[in-house]
C-alpha cells in the first residue's frame, strides 16, 4: 500500500487568524533555536545564537543520560539513562519539578528515544535487548514493536504526519530502516556506504532524512524513502553522535571534541562550534514548536476506539489499535484481552520473569519481587494465581502473584537446597525436594502443616511433578545412582520407573492428557519420554542440548532452559520441530508453562479438604489424611492432635520438639520467620507455643504444628531473654535485659503494662506461680540474684543473692522447689520457694544452660556437649542422653498439661477485670495497661487524657511526665517507616502522623483502626510530600503543609480532601499549627532568601507576616491558647522564643545548650522540646523559661513531639464550629464575636446562602471570582484595589497586609515597591505617584533613563542588556523576555528564516501596540467619554504620546463620531492578548459586561465573557459611578447600536 498523503496541519484558532490577517506585511526576522541535549551527568539547554553561549542545566545528578526528547506542548523533557536502565522525565515549566520514572524495568541499554507528540507516545531502542518498543508517555501499555533482525539499534526518529518511524542499526550489517509507527511496512532504506550510523533526524519541512556516521565521518541526507542520497559534511568530522536541525541549520554533537557544532543543512557550509568543553555530549534536539507541528489524527477521538494503544500508521485508516506486550487484540480489532492466557514462568538467579505465549515476540517481563538471591525451581497455582519458587541462597520457599505483588515467605526453616517444587492445585498442597536434607516434604499452600514425606534412599532429589487426578508424584534423583521414581502423594508405595542410561536428570514434565512423562538429562544431552507406568521409553531429541535444567510442558510443546546455551527453547512433542524462545539470557534456572486460569482435574481432596483437619492426600487406593510434624491422628483418621508430652527447645533460627513417649529424633517445628529464638513457653489449653526473638526483637506465638505464626509483641523490645506464660490469667510476662524492664500483657499482646523498671539490673529468666500469685526472676547485673515479687510487680524481695548468673529458672509445682543453672559455677541448683534449703543437683557439668522439670526428672542442655540430658530431680543421678549434636540450645521446656495445673481468681471471667487480672498471694488485683487509670470500681480502665506523644523515625511513644507509676511506652503502631510529624484528636482518640514522603496516617493508640488519609493514589499529584500537620478538633479537619506543591491543604478527618487554603508563587509553608479557638493558623514560610512566621485565617485569608527578622530556620510552632502565646524554635539559631498571638511581646525563652531542636509543644505549665542530636526531651517553665529539666534521655532519632490535654466538653460545645461545623459545607472560621464564618478552599466559592461552597464560575486564571451576587468574575487587577466591583464586595475583603517589598496604596491595594514614582499610576487611587520628589531622589533604580549598556524594563527597572532574552526573567515584570524572537540578531550561519516568521512578528508587535492604546482608551479616555453623542476628550488624542493605533469595532466596522475608538467592550478586551504589569488583561472599569460565561445553572454574570459572546454583551456600570451615562450596546447586526443595557442596580 502506498504511503498516506501528509496530514494537513489544523487551522489556528480564530483569534490567531485575525492577527495573521492584520500583521502579515511585517518583515521576517531570524530567531536562534534552543538546543536541548544530554550530557551524561545532566540534561542542558543552550541558545544556539546567544551572544555569550552558556548552557543551562535542566536536570542534574544523572548517572548516564544518553537519548533525549521533549513534548513541547506540555513542557516535558524525556531522557534515557543507560546506567540506571531507565527512561525518565521532568518538566521545564514547573518550578522545582521532580524527576519521574517512566520506564524502569526491562531496559538494558536504551540508546534511542523519540516522542510522538501527535499520538502522545514514547518510542525507544535498546541496543542490548535488540528491541524497539512503544508506550504511553507515562510508561503504561508498553509494547514491543520489533524484536527480530535487530543488531544494536540506536537512533530513532518519527514522522507522525505520515505515520513512519526511522531507526539506525550499527550491528554487523549496518543499516537504516523505516516502518510504520504501528510496526507495519518495515523496510531497509539505507544499507550501503554505512558503518556506524549514530545520529538520525528528519527535516519535516523538506521531507529529508539526515544521519551521521561516526566511523566514516560524514553527515548525509536523503529522501525519506532513502533515495536521492546527498553529502552534507564529509571527512572533517571526528566522532559525530547525534544531530538535529532548525530552519536551514544542522546541529550535531561530537564525542571526541566534546562539543556541539552547526552548519548549513544543504551545503555543509558556514560551520561553527556552538558550545565546547562539555562533559560528554550525547543526544540533541531543537526545543521548538516548529519541530513538533500539530496534526489532527483519529487517535485524538476517543483514543481511536482502542482500549489501550492507538498507534499512527502509514496505511489506511492511518492508525491501528495495539495491546501491551504479550496481550492479544480481540476480534473487534480495538479491545485487548484481559491479559496473557498462556505464560511461561522463568526463574533466574536474581529475578523471576514471565513470557506470554499468546504473542510471537516472547518478551520477558520481570516480576517486581524484591530480595531474590538464587531462585531455582518455580511452579504456578491456577486457582489463586500465585507463583511459587524456591530460593537456594536464603533457603526459603516463597510466593507472589503474577504481577509480583503479595510476595511472602512460606517456609524458611530446615531448608538447605530446595531444587524442586510442585503445586497440588486440587488438594492445595505444596511439595518440594531438598538436595541438602535429602528429603521430599509437603505443606499446605500457605506454608502450614509441614510434613516430611520421603527421607530415606534419597541422594540428590531434584525435579518433582504431580498427577493429582491419579494421586501420584514423580521425581528425579541425580545422585550416584540416578533414577526417576514414583510414589503416592502421601509418599508411600515408592517404586523406580527409570534407573538406567541416566546421568543428570534435571528436568521432568508430565503430560496429563496423554499419560506421558518427559525428562531432560544434562549429562546424556537428551530429552526422553515414557508412559507414566514406566514403559515405552524413547528419545525425543538428542541434538545440541549441552545442559538442560528447567523443564516444562504445555499443550503440544516442551520448553526447557539450557545453562550453556543461555537459552529457552521448545520442541513439538510429536513433530519434534524445535525453535528458540529466548536467546543469550544468562543465569537461567527453573521453568513453568501454565494456562493462567485453567484448572485441570479434581479429586475428593477438593471438597472441604477431604474432611481432614490438616493435610489431605489423594492416592490411587484411597483419600488419606496426614498430620504435620508433632501431631498424631485420632482414631477417626481425620483429626490431628498433640501427643501427651514432649520436649520443646530453641536453637537459634529453629524450634524443635522431641517426643518423650516414643523417643523420636528431634523434629523442627516448621515455624516461619524465626531468626534467633531465645526464651520459650507454651499455653497448653490453646495449644500455643510462645517464643522471644532477640534478633527480630519480637515475642511471637504459633500453634504447636507451626501454623498461624503471629507477632504478639513487636514494639519497644530490645533484648527479651526471659518469658513466662500465666496460663491462668491468660497473661504473658517477659524480662528485657536491654530496656531493664519486666512487663506484662494479655496473651494476644493487648493491655501492655510495665511492672518493674526500677532497681533492675539485667533481668534474665522468668518463672511464674499463678496459684500462689508470685513471679520469680534472675538478674545478671553487678550483683546477680534471684528475686520474688507479687505478680503485679509489687513487694519485691531478694531470695538468693550469693549466686552466679542463674539461668532458666524452673518451678517444680508439685514439690514447691526452684531449680536453676548457674553459668559461672556450671552447676544445677535447687532451693525451696523462699530461696532456702539450697541443694546442688549437679556440679560436674561442662556448660549447662537451659533447664526444665517434668515429673521426677530435670532436663537440661549443655553447650559444650551439644546435648540434652535427663537426670533424677533430687539427686542428679540416672543421667540419660536424650539428644546429641545440638548447637546452642537456648531454652528448653516440657510441653504437658501437668505443667499448667491449678486454680486462681483470674481463671473465671478474668477476675471481673476490664483489662489485666494479676494474681497476688491474697487473691488478685485488676490492673490496666501503662498510662491507663483504674476507675473507682477497681474493674475497668480509662485511657490517659493528659500526656506527651513523641515520635522517633520508626516509632511513636507515649509519656506522662511526673508520673512515677509508669515510664514511657512505645505504642503498637504498625508500618512506621519515617515519621516526621504527629498530632492527636482527643475526641476520637486517634493519633495522626506524617509517614514517609507521601502519606498521612492515623490509628488508635493500640494500633487498631489504621487508616491512610492521604496517599498518592488519592490525588492526581504524585509528588505529594506532607511536611507538618495540625488538627482543628472543632471542625474535624486536618491542615497540612506540602513540600512538593508549597501549599497548605485541608482534609476532613474522615479522609476526604477539601482542597488548598493557601498557596503562592514564592511561598514555602512548612511548620504549621492551628489555633481553631480564634480562627487562625500559624505557619513558617521558608522562602528562598528569608524565613517568615505568618498568620492567616483558617481559610487562608487575612494573611499577615508576624516576623521576618531574627529567623533562619524555624522548625516547629506551638500555640498556647490559654496563655495567648505562640512559641517557636529555630534550629539554626538554636533558640526558643515566644510572642503574643498577634506577634507582639517577642521573648527569648531559651538559647543555651540547644543543639538540634526538631519539635516543640506545651503541656500544663511547661514548654517541652526535643533535641535529636542530644537524644533528649527537655522542658522549661512556659512563661519564664526557668526550671529547665531533662525529661527523657537516650532517645534516638527523635522527629516530633505533641502534647495532649483533656478537653472540656462544655468549652468544646461552646465553640461556634463544634456543632455540625457551624453549618458550613467546608471551612468554618470562628469570628471574634463567637459566631461562625463559612469559607471555602481556593478552588471553590461561597454560594449565596453563605454556608455552602460550590464550583466557581468559569473565570480565567487572570480573573477574580466574586463570592456571591450577580457578577461572577472580574479582572484580577481589580482585586484589592480600593474599589468594590463584586456585589458582595468580596473583591475588597481579606486583602493582604503589604509586605516590605510592596507599596501600600491609600485604598489598601499592594503594588511592587519598585513601581513607586515611576511616572505611571499603578495604584487605582494613583497614590503611588503622590509626593514623589523625595521618593525619586531616594530611588535611583526607578530613574527614567538607563545606562547605554542597560535595558529599561517596562516597570522602569534597569538590567544589563545581556540579561535581555536570556530565557530568565530579570525584570520584575518579565518584560526583558518579551519580543525575544524579534530582538535576536540574525545568525550568520545561513539565510534568514522562512517567511512564515513575518506574521508571527506582526502578531507580537500588534499585541503591544493595541494593548497600549487600549489601556489608554479604556482606563483614561473612556472614563471621560459620555457616549456616542457626548463630547470626546480631545486632550487624550492631540499632543499626547498615548494615541491608540487600532481598535476593532464590533461587527468589523467602526461607529460613532470618533473613528477607531469604541468605549463599549471591544473584541480585544475579551481575548487576553495584551497583559499589563502583572500579566492581567486590561479592562474598562466603566463598561462591565453582563453576559454569563458560567454554567446554565448559574444566573450570575461575568466580567470575562468568551470571545463568541462579545457581540451580545451588555455593559454594566459600577455602582459608585454615574447611572446616567449608559453607553450604546453592540448589536448582532453590523452598524446598528441599541440601548439594550438594563438600568443600573
Amino acid at each position: 500500500m502506498e504511503a498516506a498523503p501528509p496530514r494537513s496541519p489544523a487551522p489556528p484558532p480564530p483569534p490567531l487568524l485575525l492577527l495573521l490577517a492584520l500583521c502579515c506585511s511585517l518583515a521576517p526576522a531570524a530567531a536562534s533555536p534552543l538546543l536541548l541535549f544530554a550530557n551524561r551527568r545532566d540534561v542542558r539547554l543552550v541558545d544556539a545564537g546567544g551572544v555569550k553561549v552558556e548552557s543551562t542545566i535542566v536536570v542534574s545528578g544523572l548517572e548516564d543520560a544518553a537519548a533525549v526528547d521533549f513534548q513541547f506542548s506540555k513542557g516535558a523533557v524525556y531522557w534515557t539513562d543507560v546506567s540506571e536502565e531507565a527512561i525518565k522525565q521532568t518538566y521545564l515549566n514547573q518550578t522545582g519539578a521532580a524527576v519521574q520514572n517512566v520506564v524502569i524495568s526491562g531496559l538494558v541499554s536504551p540508546d534511542g528515544l523519540a516522542c510522538d507528540w501527535v499520538g502522545k507516545k514514547l518510542y525507544w531502542t535498546d541496543s542490548e535487548t535488540n528491541r524497539i518498543e512503544v508506550a504511553n508517555l507515562n510508561g503504561t501499555s508498553r509494547k514491543v514493536l520489533f524484536w527480530q533482525d535487530l543488531d544494536q539499534p540506536r537512533a530513532i526518529a518519527l514522522d507522525p504526519a505520515h505515520g513512519y518511524m526511522y531507526w539506525t542499526d550499527w550491528g554487523e550489517t549496518p543499516r537504516i530502516e523505516r516502518a510504520g509507527m504501528d510496526g507495519s511496512t518495515r523496510k531497509i532504506i539505507v544499507d550501503s556506504d554505512i558503518y556506524w550510523p549514530n545520529g538520525l533526524t528528519i527535516d519535516l519541512e523538506e521531507q529529508k532524512l539526515y544521519w551521521a556516521d561516526a566511523k566514516l565521518s560524514f553527515i548525509h541526507r536523503a529522501n525519506l524513502d532513502g533515495s536521492f542520497r546527498q553529502k552534507v559534511v564529509e571527512g572533517s568530522l571526528t566522532h559525530p553522535f547525534a544531530l538535529t536541525l532548525s530552519g536551514d541549520t544542522l546541529y550535531w554533537t561530537d564525542w571526541q571534541t566534546r562539543s556541539i557544532h552547526a552548519c548549513n543543512k544543504r551545503t555543509g557550509d558556514k560551520r561553527k562550534e556552538i558550545l565546547s568543553a562539555l562533559y560528554s555530549p550525547m543526544d540533541i534536539q531543537v526545543l521548538s514548536p516548529e519541530r513538533q507541528p500539530y496534526y489532527h489524527t483519529r487517535c485524538e477521538e476517543d483514543n481511536g476506539g482502542c482500549s489501550h494503544l492507538c498507534l499512527l500508521s502509514p496505511r489506511e485508516p492511518f492508525y491501528a489499535c495495539a495491546c501491551p506486550t504479550g496481550v492479544q487484540l480481540q476480534d473487534n480489532g480495538q479491545t485487548c484481552k484481559a491479559g496473557a492466557e498462556e505464560v511461561l514462568l522463568l526463574a533466574r538467579r536474581t529475578d523471576l520473569r514471565r513470557i506470554s505465549l499468546d504473542t510471537p515476540d516472547f518478551t520477558d517481563i520481570v516480576l517486581q519481587v524484591d530480595d531474590i538471591r538464587h531462585a531455582i525451581a518455580i511452579d504456578y497455582d491456577p486457582l489463586e494465581g500465585y507463583v511459587y519458587w524456591t530460593d537456594d541462597e536464603v533457603r526459603a520457599i516463597r510466593r507472589a502473584y503474577l504481577d509480583g505483588s503479595g510476595a511472602q515467605t512460606l517456609v524458611n526453616t530446615e531448608i538447605n537446597d530446595p531444587d524442586g517444587i510442585a503445586v497440588d492445585w486440587v488438594a492445595r498442597n505444596l511439595y518440594w525436594t531438598d538436595t541438602g536434607t535429602d528429603r521430599i516434604e509437603v505443606t499446605r499452600l500457605n506454608g502450614t502443616s509441614r510434613k516430611i514425606l520421603v527421607s530415606e534412599d534419597l541422594d540428590e532429589p531434584r525435579a518433582i511433578v504431580l498427577h493429582p487426578v491419579m494421586g501420584l508424584m514423580y521425581w528425579t534423583d541425580w545422585g550416584e545412582n540416578p533414577k526417576i521414581e514414583c510414589a503416592n502423594l502421601d509418599g508411600q508405595e515408592r517404586h523406580i520407573l527409570v534407573n538406567t542410561s541416566l546421568g543428570w536428570p534435571n528436568g521432568l514434565a508430565l503430560d496429563l492428557q496423554e499419560g506421558k512423562l518427559y525428562w531432560g538429562d544434562a549429562k546424556t544431552d537428551k530429552i526422553e519420554v515414557i508412559d507414566v507406568d514406566g514403559t515405552k521409553r524413547r528419545t525425543l531429541l538428542e541434538d545440541k542440548l549441552p545442559h538442560i535444567f528447567g523443564f516444562t510442558l504445555l499443550g503440544d510443546f516442551i520448553y526447557w532452559t539450557d545453562w550453556q546455551r543461555r537459552s529457552i527453547e521448545r520442541v513439538h512433542k510429536v513433530k519434534a520441530s524445535r525453535d528458540v524462545i529466548i536467546d543469550q539470557l544468562p543465569d537461567l534456572m527453573g521453568l513453568k508453562a501454565a494456562n493462567v486460569a485453567k484448572v485441570v482435574g479434581t479429586n475428593p481432596c477438593a471438597d472441604r479438604n477431604g474432611g481432614c483437619s490438616h493435610l489431605c492426600f489423594f492416592t490411587p487406593r484411597a483419600t488419606k489424611c496426614g498430620c504435620p510434624i508433632g501431631l498424631e491422628l485420632l482414631s477417626d483418621m481425620k483429626t490431628c492432635i498433640v501427643p501427651e508430652a514432649f520436649l520443646v527447645f530453641t536453637s537459634r533460627a529453629a524450634i524443635h520438639r522431641i517426643s518423650l513417649d516414643t523417643n523420636n529424633n528431634d523434629v523442627a517445628i516448621p515455624l516461619t520467620g524465626v531468626k534467633e529464638a531465645s526464651a520459650l513457653d507454651f499455653d497448653v489449653s490453646n495449644n500455643h507455643i510462645y517464643w522471644t526473638d532477640v534478633s527480630l526483637k519480637t515475642i511471637s506465638r504459633a500453634f504447636m504444628n507451626g501454623s498461624s505464626v503471629e507477632h504478639v509483641i513487636e514494639f519497644g523490645l530490645d533484648y527479651p531473654e526471659g518469658m513466662a506464660v500465666d496460663w491462668m490469667g491468660k497473661n504473658l510476662y517477659w524480662a528485657d535485659t536491654g530496656t531493664n524492664r519486666i512487663e506484662v500483657a494479655r496473651l494476644d499482646g493487648q493491655f501492655r503494662q510495665v511492672l518493674v523498671w526500677r532497681d533492675l539490673d539485667n533481668p534474665r529468666s522468668l518463672a511464674l506461680d499463678p496459684t500462689k500469685g508470685y513471679i520469680y526472676w534472675t538478674e545478671w547485673g553487678g550483683k546477680p540474684r534471684i528475686v520474688r515479687a507479687f505478680m503485679d510487680g509489687t513487694n519485691c524481695m531478694t531470695l538468693v543473692d550469693k549466686v552466679g548468673r542463674a539461668n532458666d529458672l524452673t518451678i517444680d509445682y508439685a514439690d514447691q522447689r526452684l531449680y536453676w543453672t548457674d553459668l559461672d559455677t556450671n552447676m544445677i541448683e535447687s532451693s525451696n520457694m523462699l530461696g532456702q534449703e539450697r541443694v546442688v543437683i549437679a556440679d560436674d557439668l561442662p556448660h549447662p544452660f537451659g533447664l526444665t522439670q517434668y515429673s521426677d526428672y530435670i532436663y537440661w542442655t549443655d553447650w559444650n556437649l551439644h546435648s540434652i540430658e535427663r537426670a533424677d530431680k533430687t539427686s542428679g543421678r540416672n543421667r540419660t542422653l536424650i539428644q546429641g549434636h545440638l548447637d546452642f540450645v537456648m531454652d528448653i521446656l516440657v510441653f504437658h498439661s501437668s505443667r499448667q495445673d491449678g486454680l486462681n481468681d483470674c481463671m473465671h471471667n478474668n477476675g471481673q477485670c476490664g483489662q489485666l487480672c494479676l494474681a497476688v498471694p491474697s487473691g488478685h488485683r485488676c490492673s490496666c495497661a501503662s498510662h491507663y487509670t483504674l476507675d473507682p470500681s477497681s474493674r475497668n480502665c480509662s485511657p490517659p487524657t493528659t500526656f506527651l506523644l513523641f515520635s522517633q523515625k520508626c516509632a511513636i511513644s507515649r509519656m506522662i511526665p511526673d508520673d512515677q507509676r509508669s515510664p514511657d511506652l512505645i505504642l503498637p503502631l504498625h508500618g512506621l517507616r519515617n515519621v516526621k510529624a504527629i498530632d492527636y484528636d482527643p475526641l476520637d482518640k486517634f493519633i495522626y502522623w506524617v509517614d514517609g514522603r507521601q502519606n498521612i496516617k492515623r490509628a488508635k493508640d493500640d494500633g487498631t483502626q489504621p487508616f491512610v488519609l492521604t496517599s498518592p493514589s488519592q490525588s492526581q499529584n504524585p509528588d505529594r510530600q506532607p511536611h507538618d500537620l495540625s488538627i482543628d478538633i472543632y471542625s474535624r479537619t486536618l491542615f497540612w503543609t506540602c513540600e512538593a506543591t508549597n501549599t497548605i491543604n485541608v482534609h476532613r478527618l474522615n479522609g476526604d480532601a477539601m482542597g488548598m487554603v493557601l498557596r503562592g508563587d514564592r511561598d514555602k509553608p512548612r511548620a504549621i499549627v492551628v489555633n481553631a479557638e480564634r480562627g487562625y493558623l500559624y505557619f513558617t514560610n521558608m522562602q528562598d532568601r528569608a524565613a517568615k512566621i505568618e498568620r492567616a485565617a483558617l481559610d487562608g485569608t487575612e494573611r499577615e507576616v508576624l516576623f521576618t527578622t531574627g529567623l533562619i530556620r524555624p522548625v516547629a510552632l506551638v500555640v498556647d491558647n490559654t496563655l495567648g502565646k505562640l512559641f517557636w524554635v529555630d534550629a539554626d539559631l538554636k533558640r526558643i522564643e515566644s510572642c503574643d498571638l498577634s506577634g507582639a511581646n517577642r521573648l527569648t525563652l531559651e538559647d543555651a545548650n540547644i543543639v538540634q531542636p526538631v519539635g516543640l509543644t506545651v503541656l500544663g505549665k511547661h514548654l517541652y522540646w526535643i533535641d535529636r542530636q542530644q537524644q533528649m526531651i527537655e522542658r522549661v517553665d512556659k512563661t519564664t523559661g526557668d526550671a529547665r529539666t531533662r525529661v527523657q534521655g537516650r532517645v534516638a532519632h527523635l522527629t516530633g513531639i505533641h502534647a495532649v490535654e483533656d478537653i472540656s466538653l462544655e468549652e468544646f460545645s461552646a465553640h461556634p464550629c463544634a456543632r455540625d461545623n457551624g453549618g458550613c459545607s467546608h471551612i468554618c472560621v470562628a469570628k471574634g464575636d463567637g459566631t461562625p464564618r463559612c469559607s471555602c478552599p481556593v478552588h471553590l466559592v461561597l454560594l449565596q446562602n453563605l454556608l455552602t461552597c460550590g464550583e466557581p464560575p468559569t473565570c480565567s486564571p487572570d480573573q477574580f471570582a466574586c463570592a456571591t451576587g450577580e457578577i461572577d468574575c472580574i479582572p484580577g487587577a481589580w482585586r484589592c484595589d480600593g474599589f468594590p466591583e463584586c456585589d458582595d464586595q468580596s473583591d475588597e475583603e481579606g486583602c493582604p497586609v503589604c509586605s516590605a517589598s510592596q507599596f501600600p496604596c491609600a485604598r489598601g491595594q499592594c503594588v511592587d515597591l519598585r513601581l513607586r514614582c515611576d511616572g505611571e499610576a499603578d495604584c487605582q487611587d494613583r497614590s503611588d505617584e503622590a509626593d514623589c520628589d523625595a521618593s525619586l531622589n531616594a530611588r535611583p533604580l526607578l530613574a527614567a533613563v538607563c545606562l547605554p549598556n542597560q535595558f529599561r524594563c517596562a516597570s522602569g527597572q534597569c538590567v544589563l542588556i545581556k540579561q535581555q532574552c536570556d530565557s530568565f526573567p530579570d525584570c520584575v515584570d518579565g518584560s526583558d523576555e518579551l519580543m525575544c524572537e524579534i530582538t535576536k540578531l540574525p545568525s550568520d550561519d545561513g539565510p534568514a528564516h522562512s517567511s512564515a516568521i513575518g506574521p508571527v512578528i506582526g502578531i507580537i508587535l500588534s499585541l503591544f501596540i493595541m494593548g497600549g492604546v487600549y489601556f489608554v482608551c479604556q482606563r483614561v479616555v473612556c472614563q471621560r467619554y459620555a457616549g456616542a453623542n457626548g463630547p470626546f476628550p480631545h486632550e487624550y488624542v492631540s499632543g499626547t504620546p498615548h494615541v491608540p493605533l487600532n481598535f476593532i469595532a464590533p461587527g468589523g466596522s467602526q461607529h460613532g463620531p470618533f473613528t477607531g475608538i469604541s468605549c463599549g467592550k471591544s473584541m480585544m478586551s475579551s481575548v487576553s492578548l495584551m497583559g499589563g504589569r502583572a500579566g492581567v488583561p486590561l479592562y474598562d472599569r466603566n463598561h462591565v459586561t453582563g453576559a454569563s460565561s458560567s454554567s446554565s445553572s448559574s444566573t450570575k454574570a461575568t466580567l470575562y465573557p468568551p470571545f463568541s459572546s462579545v457581540a451580545q454583551s451588555c455593559p454594566t456600570l459600577r455602582p459608585h459611578e454615574s447611572q446616567h451615562a449608559r453607553p450604546p450596546c453592540p448589536s448582532p447586526t453590523p452598524g446598528v447600536y441599541s440601548n439594550c443595557c438594563p438600568s443600573s442596580r
